[in-house]
């Protein structure tokens, strides 16, 4: 009997054109990156220039996700900046040891 009750009271809301038009756009700004790394990866020559390309391109994408789909860009600065910049901490970090177990590598032999 409660379950006809719920039907009754069920509202259909219009679609909300301005949404799925700002969805699309992020939709299409990130495939737009993607094909960009995706033609970069098999144009440009292995080496540091293109894994810094990769690493920026990847934390532009990082930052748009983090701005639209988490809601960041309504809050307030210092919460996406408390997320993000420990982010590029860690992609430096990684780096930094990936350079220096290179270096011991090197070392070794």
């Amino acid at each position: 009997m409660a379950l006809q009750e719920n039907k009754s009271m069920l509202e259909v809301v219009p679609r909300d054109e301005a949404k799925i038009k700002k969805i699309w756009k992020t939709a299409g700004i990130l495939l737009l990156l993607t094909l960009v790394e995706f033609v970069f990866a098999f144009t440009l020559p292995r080496g540091i220039i293109l894994y810094a390309i990769f690493i920026a391109l990847t934390i532009w994408k990082a930052k748009y996700i983090m701005m639209e789909f988490m809601h960041l860009g309504e809050e307030a600065k210092p919460l996406f900046y408390s997320i993000i910049v420990p982010l590029i901490f860690l992609v430096w970090l990684v780096i930094a040891l990936m350079r220096e177990g290179s270096d011991i590598f090197l070392l070794r032999w």
